[in-house]
């Protein structure tokens, strides 16, 4: 094997949480690994937010758009073909009413049935208008319609737990699809299925997120031989290219010994713990990351298994890469800092 990129989402925290998230916590691999790798900013490259979804079109070689064409690579591995049509996830959600603002919580439970009746009720509403939801599954919809919407959306997950009114879609046709939301949200308000989840004291799915709008990507980019991950985005991506994709093991090894060109590592096992406020799994999480991955590349690479290693960070609104090649790691001159001194500004 030649080199390893793991992406890693939100491991550095903002200022001020990152003192007592991480007081007492042992990372050993991780800060050595960050103090002797060669840092990089990753905005220009990838995009002005550093999102996973930018990161992984630009590592699959899809160029900048006004969105990036995430619904039609998910709609593959979720068993669709999207045709010559474009698409967007509609993703369902719970939108719960907080103070002054209305807070969007995503990856909401619900069964195959609830989501087909729920579509098919929007479909019924919006057949004149030309628009066709699917749910291939319960929690990932995708909406169809034959001409480009002209708006530019946001991730799911760079809004789950803020507010929604700052990332509506933008663009000349905004003001339609904030029309669209609006309709959405009335039709489901008192919708059966929702009746029947309130009842129970189960959150009701009472809108729709758009985003991630393309046409299908003919050819994605080869640049490694094997993905590896607990990533469902990556899993598509990988699919979509041909490219072998495993659940990530317990051990990293195993990944490593089993593959003999480029790795991809994507783990989203820190963005989890804290999209839901729980700083005490974010710190297992961290810990998970440094015993089974970060300390077993370190090895790797102090033995000649692996050439370099890439560690990708993205957090909100800003994305670093830290290289750390061979002959680094023999540089004890260049001393660890705590994981507190990567705090966000």
């Amino acid at each position: 094997m030649r080199n390893v990129d793991i992406v890693i989402l939100d491991l550095f925290l903002p200022q001020e949480i990152s003192v007592d998230a991480c007081a007492g916590l042992s990372v050993p691999a991780i800060e050595k690994m960050l103090a002797r790798a060669k840092p990089a900013s990753l905005s220009s490259e990838i995009g002005s937010t550093g999102t996973l979804e930018e990161w992984l079109c630009r590592a699959f070689g899809i160029a900048r758009q006004m969105d990036e064409p995430i619904a039609p690579i998910t709609l593959m591995a979720d068993g669709m073909q999207p045709g010559t049509g474009y698409w967007l996830r509609a993703d369902p959600v719970y939108l719960q009413m907080q103070r002054t603002q209305l807070s969007l919580h995503p990856d909401v439970p619900l069964s195959a049935d609830e989501a087909a009746q729920l579509c098919a009720s929007l479909n019924t509403h919006f057949a004149a208008e030309g628009l066709r939801f699917f749910s291939p599954h319960p929690q990932r919809w995708y909406l169809q319609m034959e001409s480009v919407p002209d708006i530019v959306t946001r991730p799911l997950a760079q809004v789950a737990g803020r507010n929604v009114q700052s990332y509506l879609p933008k663009g000349q046709n905004a003001l339609h699809w904030h029309k669209v939301f609006n309709e959405v949200q009335m039709l489901f308000f008192e919708h059966a299925v929702n009746q029947a989840r309130e009842a129970r004291g189960d959150w009701p799915i009472n809108s729709i997120w758009l985003w991630g709008g393309g046409h299908a990507v003919e050819q994605l980019a080869r640049p490694y031989t094997k993905v590896c991950g607990d990533s469902f985005l990556a899993g598509a991506f990988a699919q979509a290219a041909g490219i072998p994709y495993q659940i990530l093991p317990g051990d990293l090894t195993q990944c490593i010994d089993d593959n003999e060109g480029d790795l991809l590592v994507v783990w989203e096992g820190l963005r989890r713990p804290l999209q839901q406020g729980d700083l005490y799994a974010w710190r297992d999480s961290v810990q998970r990351l440094e015993q089974s991955y970060i300390a077993p590349l370190w090895e790797a690479l102090r033995n000649g298994r692996i050439k370099q290693f890439s560690l990708n960070v993205l957090n909100a609104g800003t994305a670093q890469r830290f290289v750390l090649t061979r002959s680094a790691v023999w540089k004890p001159w260049r001393l660890s800092k705590p994981l507190t001194r990567y705090a966000l500004v």
